[in-house]
Order: C-alpha cells, then sequence, then structure tokens
C-alpha cells in the first residue's frame, strides 16, 4: 500500500500551497522522534506554532473572528495529512485545541483580548490543572479549593499528571468553589499565570526516561478573579466541553499515524533475516498490512467526526471511539516498530555503548511513552464506558 494518504482533493490549488509551505523548514532530525509517535522539545513546537502563525494558519481550527482559519473538514484534513507526509509535528494542544476555544466561547472579551493572540502566536504555553491525587478519572471528586476574598480567589490544593507544567506560562484549573450535594456542582474554572506566588512543581520521570509531566501545588495562590471562566460553579459544564475536545484533538493525531507506518516499512525494508529481507516475509507483512487497514479505517472515521462538528452535530461517542483505537494503534504500532528493528531496539543508545540505527532509541522510546495514551485525556476504561452509555444506551 502507498504510504501516501489517498483521498480526493476539491481544491488541488490548496493542496500544492499547503505541500509547498511543509517542503520547507521541516528539520530532518524531527523525523525519528515523530515516526515515533514521540512530541518534539517545546522551544521546537513553539518555533513552528510562530512559522504556521506567520503564515496565517497558527490555529486551523479556529473561527476567523478569533484569528483562526475557518477552515472546513475537507481543507482540515489535507493540512493535517500534508503535514503528516512532510514529517511536520501536530501542534501542541493544551492552548490551541482545549482552553483557546473554552476561552472564545465562555470567556469575558476581556479574557479573549488578552490570552487568544499570545496562545495562537506561540508566546504563551499552557497545561491542564485537572488532575489530582485522588481524583484522576473521577474528576468530580476533585478537592483543590477556591475561595473568594474581594477581587481575587485563593486557591489551595494539588495537581499531577500536570504536562509540562515545568515550562508552561499558563495553567488552567478546576477548582471547588462551593460544596453541593451532587459533586459536579461548586466547581470552577481559573486560568492561572504560572509565576504567581505559591505554585510549585515537582518533576514526575515516567519509564520513557523524560521529564514530560509534574505534580502541581498551590498554595495560597491569588488569582484575579477576572480570570474565571464563564460563570462561578460551572467550571464541571466547561471542563466536559474540553475533555470532549481532548478527544476530539485524537481526529488530527489519526492522522499523524501514517508516520508510523511508514516507519515500520522503511525498517521491515532494511533489516535482513538470513537471506530474505523483513518485508518480503509472509508473517511479517500480513502484520503490517493489518496495521495499516486498522489505521486507514480510523482515519475514515475521523473524516465522519469532522464533517459532523463542521455541521455542527454532536460527536456522541465518536470523539471517545476515534480516542480508544488511536490509542491502541499506537501502541499497536510502536511495537511493531520495535520488532521490525529488531533485538538491538530493546536498548536505549545510552545503556549499550554500541552505535545504533539512529531509530533504534527512538522506537523504544516512542513505544514506552504509547503507553500513557490509553490513560491521559480519559482512560480506556472511561472510553469503553462513555460509548456504552451514548450508543448502546448502557
Amino acid at each position: 500500500m502507498a504510504s501516501d494518504l489517498t483521498t480526493a482533493n476539491p481544491n488541488p490549488d490548496f493542496k500544492e500551497e499547503v505541500r509547498e509551505f511543509f517542503s520547507e523548514g521541516i528539520p530532518e532530525n524531527w523525523r525519528t522522534r515523530l515516526r515515533a509517535g514521540l512530541r518534539l522539545e517545546p522551544d521546537e513546537l513553539i518555533a513552528y506554532q510562530k512559522k504556521l502563525a506567520a503564515r496565517g494558519w497558527g490555529a486551523p481550527t479556529w473561527p476567523k473572528e478569533y484569528g483562526g482559519t475557518g477552515w472546513g473538514p475537507q481543507q482540515l484534513y489535507t493540512f493535517w495529512r500534508e503535514a503528516a507526509n512532510a514529517y511536520a509535528p501536530n501542534q501542541f494542544h493544551q492552548g490551541l485545541e482545549l482552553i483557546g476555544p473554552i476561552i472564545f466561547s465562555y470567556g469575558s472579551d476581556e479574557q479573549k483580548k488578552k490570552f487568544l493572540p499570545p496562545i495562537l502566536n506561540g508566546d504563551h504555553w499552557w497545561c491542564q490543572g485537572y488532575s489530582e491525587p485522588g481524583a484522576g478519572s473521577d474528576l468530580a471528586s476533585l478537592r483543590t479549593r477556591a475561595d473568594r476574598d474581594g477581587d481575587f480567589y485563593v486557591l489551595n490544593g494539588q495537581k499531577t499528571w500536570t504536562s509540562y507544567a515545568h515550562v508552561a506560562t499558563h495553567v488552567f484549573v478546576l477548582a471547588r468553589t462551593s460544596t453541593e450535594a451532587k459533586r459536579q456542582q461548586g466547581i470552577s474554572l481559573f486560568l492561572i499565570d504560572m509565576t504567581s506566588p505559591g505554585l510549585s512543581i515537582r518533576p514526575i520521570r515516567t519509564m520513557d526516561e523524560k521529564h514530560h509531566t509534574n505534580e502541581l501545588f498551590i498554595d495560597n495562590v491569588r488569582v484575579p478573579a477576572e480570570n474565571l471562566v464563564g460563570e462561578e460553579g460551572r467550571g464541571w459544564e466547561y471542563g466536559k466541553v474540553l475533555l470532549d475536545r481532548e478527544r476530539m484533538v485524537t481526529a488530527s493525531t489519526a492522522i499523524f499515524l501514517q508516520q508510523t507506518v511508514a516507519a515500520v516499512r522503511d525498517a521491515a525494508s532494511r533489516r535482513k533475516i538470513g537471506s530474505s529481507l523483513l518485508i518480503d516475509r509472509p508473517v511479517f507483512a500480513s502484520k503490517l498490512a493489518q496495521f495499516e487497514i486498522e489505521v486507514r479505517a480510523l482515519q475514515i472515521m475521523v473524516r465522519r467526526l469532522m464533517a459532523d462538528a463542521a455541521r455542527g452535530a454532536q460527536s456522541g461517542p465518536r470523539g471517545s471511539m476515534v480516542k480508544l483505537r488511536w490509542s491502541q494503534l499506537l501502541q499497536a504500532g510502536t511495537a511493531l516498530w520495535v520488532e521490525a528493528l529488531g533485538p538491538e531496539a530493546s536498548h536505549f543508545r545510552a545503556l549499550t555503548g554500541s552505535p545504533l540505527d539512529e531509530d533504534m532509541p527512538y522506537a523504544l522510546q516512542g513505544a514506552l511513552y504509547s503507553r500513557v495514551t490509553s490513560i491521559y485525556g480519559g482512560t480506556s476504561e472511561i472510553q469503553h464506558n462513555i460509548i456504552a452509555r451514548r450508543a448502546l444506551g448502557l
């Protein structure tokens, strides 16, 4: 099968414009990390965001009135497909696809003016203050408090698994502003500057030997009342919308699975077992073909999801279906890549003391990192429950 994402394009001029943009300025050293499903370093993603913003493409999914492109689903799909084929990264989503749309949907005019432009041009990097010890998937049981004190709220509590808090300029936080009989009530959403006194960060090292995530401690942090998003006590409502958007982010990410398909094929085309190439062995060729079929099936589901969103239809359980399937396929694909590279890929370069194929340390790192995809954004168990309730009525 061809590695390109084949689909009819009603606007070949737009396709060529996007392809030309991505043909220039994508560093070669991004390739192996992206094929492994890894994110680039924050400074690289910021530089990439600024380049897109300068071209007018900084916010592909935003309405034009807020600085977005106003693209329809076909243009979005073409943009993401050409980015994937050029080994460009997916844009970092915490500001762009999570809190940004919440601000332009529910925020005040002042919040829109203050926060949206720096998200679009890459000057602000946002992290997410949702999960807590004992309140991860069961977010309604969060205990971080926000008490009103004149023109401020005073926040106290702890957040965990806060990705990139150590480089973020801002954090959006769910906190309890009142105690109600129903746990989902009395929760509010706040926008906080990470330089605020009382915020402290403790790194969490993950098994891929990277520092992505953190514990965030909130001790008497004074947040201006104008940084409350929307109405007090409606944070759960906004948070649900945000989590649905986080699952929708997977729509673009699923298209980038094509990079992993290409990585597996390339590795299998280089590796010899005896006198034959791995790619020519029927058992492995069958595994690769099945993986690519399933990736393409997911991408078809993504296009349907995007079409629904374009006409204002609720995604229902489809966002959860895409998120669930994407995490499964990323895990399967990175494992297949390690298999294609061979036994040497089971070690990081630093542990072997000998030169390895450039892909090898990244392949293992990607396989390890992919394990978290069935946890963040709502665990796979949570996604199964959502699908059961919304699709099957259970």
